[in-house]
């Protein structure tokens, strides 16, 4: 796996640029992937949907997929696309330091 520098650390990642090793992430990098998803500015609500994300991801083993952050963490689905545009299953994923959700090209 390459690794490369972000916010002054190395980190690990796959050719897509997903952190690969999960003790990598912490809150302080999440603004800075943040930055590079094209998502300017994190507000409670990010907070809310990466922390969700964190959350469930060790005993599943997969990042949650869009219908699942929905369905179990409570998220309309309107507002998930609000804040992370485009494609927010990958920007959720990314900026949460988790891998790309299965499903998702």
């Amino acid at each position: 796996m390459p690794t490369t520098r972000i916010g002054g650390r190395a980190i690990d990642v796959n050719d897509e640029g997903f952190l690969t090793e999960y003790s990598q992430w912490d809150e302080n990098l999440a603004p800075i992937l943040a930055g590079y998803a094209g998502v300017e500015d994190l507000t409670d609500e990010h907070w809310k949907v990466l922390r969700f994300l964190r959350a469930d991801y060790p005993a599943r083993k997969e990042t949650a997929t869009l219908r699942r952050v929905a369905s179990v963490g409570g998220f309309d689905m309107k507002e998930l696309f609000r804040l992370f545009p485009g494609k927010p299953a990958k920007k959720m994923a990314y900026i949460a330091g988790l891998p790309k959700p299965k499903g998702c090209v």
